[in-house]
């Protein structure tokens, strides 16, 4: 078996709203947008990845963008089979005999049709066999959490998406205690957005709402606040316009986003089992996915619950990471994936 599987090259896919990221031969290989274009007519594919990305807003009549993953789930096999199938031949050597095995981690609110769809589209992108994972749990073993204790570790990961909250025990989500809402960066993209439309009649592309989350994005004051140049177009007049904004404007823009996160953190603690809260008492919540990234995100965190909240180490890819441990004892983790 071992000189079996030489021959290929097995694979874990973070396979985000945002952002697909891949891993193999211990090492993340591949992190592009989950982006794919299209021509209209014939829906033959122009571009995936980074080069769809930038056509983003700016294709011409006969070609479209499309995002296939809406929410952490997907909202058009066609086109998801065929960026799997993208970044799955960009992954292994076109000269490996045997089709490889593949890890994929999904959002712990799938449903058994939306497992379904996933583990087809993988089949038929050139994936042997397919195991799902629930991002938390990968998201915890991706960032070293000590999961096989019968401690509890609590984990939140803010994908594009989803945000994902489960306290993980014994290498396993504790009963009850987990949660996921559709809710995430490109929900952070549209508020800022809907925010420069309400306040200054500005009109933005998503693009641009991400640069400002990116640039001046926060949860809680800041030290020194930030300002940043916007340039869109005036809703009234119709023409470009440019303006400043700061990061206390998008702090207030954010401020809804944020609170059904916090709610959900609440949530999953007061649902957790009294032995296990006990636990979390003596360990901080630890942040996870790009909206970790989010400046103070932790603090408002801490706010809210009371509990130390610190952000991981390389949050963008604590969940490939994880899935890049599954793949090293496959066999143990697929066993109840079948």
């Amino acid at each position: 078996m071992a000189s079996f599987n030489f021959l290929s090259n097995d694979i874990g896919i973070d396979l985000g709203t945002a952002n697909t990221l891949v891993y193999t031969k211990d090492e993340v290989i591949i992190s592009e947008p989950s982006v794919v274009a299209v021509y209209n007519n014939s829906k033959k594919v122009v571009a995936v990845g980074e080069r769809a990305k930038k056509m983003l807003g700016k294709t011409p009549g006969n070609i479209t963008a499309i995002r296939p993953m809406k929410k952490g789930v997907i909202a058009d096999f066609e086109i998801t089979e065929v960026m799997l199938r993208y970044f799955i031949q960009k992954a292994t050597n076109k000269l490996n005999l045997v089709a490889p095995r593949v890890v994929i981690a999904v959002p712990s609110g799938i449903t058994e049709v939306e497992s379904r769809a996933v583990r087809e589209s993988a089949i038929h992108a050139g994936a042997r066999s397919v195991c799902l994972k629930e991002e938390p749990l990968m998201a915890a073993i991706g960032v070293g959490l000590p999961i096989e204790e019968p401690t509890a570790n609590m984990i939140v990961d803010i994908g594009g998406g989803t945000t994902e909250i489960a306290v993980i025990t014994l290498g396993n989500t504790a009963e009850g205690a987990s949660k996921s809402v559709r809710i995430g960066g490109d929900a952070f993209d549209a508020a800022i957005a809907n925010y420069m439309k309400r306040v200054y009649n500005l009109i933005i592309g998503e693009r641009t709402a991400e640069e400002i989350k990116i640039n001046i994005g926060s949860a809680y004051p800041l030290d020194k606040e930030l300002t940043w140049e916007v340039r869109g177009r005036d809703s009234v007049a119709g023409l470009p316009k440019t303006l400043y904004v700061s990061s206390q404007e998008i702090r207030e823009a954010l401020a809804d986003s944020f609170k059904v996160i916090t709610d959900a953190i609440r949530e999953v603690l007061e649902k957790c089992p009294p032995e296990l809260s006990s636990d979390l008492v003596n360990r901080a919540i630890v942040l996870a996915g790009g909206g970790a990234l989010i400046r103070n995100l932790n603090l408002l965190v801490t706010e809210v619950t009371g509990l130390p909240c610190f952000v991981a180490d390389d949050p963008l890819r604590a969940v490939v990471n994880g899935t890049g441990e599954v793949l090293k004892n496959y066999d143990f983790w697929a066993k109840d994936n079948s």
